[in-house]
């Protein structure tokens, strides 16, 4: 017999899957949906620092702008490889943190304890590297939400959060696939060589190469992430 805590992460799982349908489906669904949209973002632009850190590059600033899109700045003299390894964090970031929260949101303390450490990693962002007053205004929310989570919240409620980011983040890797197939980026900065186009540079093969690497890579993680948590909950 499945215990307590495997019951509520199912439920938890069910409970997110019908409400981000629900937000689809219902007059206005997306409008409701825009800050799943901008975590989404957050995610990837994350994902671009850490990678940068792993090479020995600093990760210097980032922002998120109210259109959905985001820039992060990072210094350094990565070599090739290490330039297509810090583009391809931010493609792969989103899937990585969706199986993350997957994997914790199997049971209620752990995710009480990743929602006080993302917190308080957050409010680090928000001191040291987030440089615009959009960026600082939605992170700072999401910073306070996941400490209050973490810290005040009761255990189920904490788990209900964690699993429903990882099911938007696994669903923003598929609704924002076609950002994998162009060689041009949109933002708050203007256009730019997208991040697939910046691996093509590095790398010399084409950049829709690299996308269906990124995309194939996110779907792997994101797969292994799902069947790990439908496993311990079975």
């Amino acid at each position: 017999m499945a215990s307590l805590s495997d019951r509520q992460a199912r439920a938890a799982l069910m409970i997110s899957v019908v409400t981000t349908i629900g937000l689809y489906a219902i007059p206005m669904g997306s409008t409701i949906a825009y800050p799943l949209v901008l975590l989404s973002t957050l995610a990837h632009e994350m994902g671009h620092g850490l990678a940068a850190m792993m090479v020995g590059c600093r990760f210097e600033s980032f922002m998120l702008y109210a259109d959905g899109s985001g820039a992060a700045l990072t210094s350094g003299n990565p070599g090739r490889f290490a330039s297509a390894f810090i583009s391809a964090g931010g493609l792969i970031g989103p899937a990585i943190a969706s199986s993350i929260c997957f994997l914790v949101g199997r049971r209620p303390q752990a995710s009480r304890k990743a929602l006080v450490i993302i917190g308080g990693l957050l409010v680090v962002a928000l001191v040291l590297l987030i440089r615009n007053l959009f960026g600082w205004f939605f992170v700072s929310i999401v910073a306070a939400l996941c400490l209050w989570g973490g810290l005040k919240a009761a255990k189920d409620i904490a788990q209900l959060i964690v699993i429903f980011v990882g099911v938007q983040l696994a669903l923003s890797v598929f609704s924002r696939s076609d950002y994998l197939f162009t060689d041009t980026a949109q933002t708050g900065l203007g256009a730019a060589p997208s991040d697939v186009a910046q691996m093509a540079e590095a790398l010399f093969l084409p950049y829709w190469f690299w996308g269906m690497t990124c995309g194939g890579l996110s779907v792997f993680v994101l797969f292994h992430g799902l069947k790990r948590f439908m496993r311990t909950t079975r």
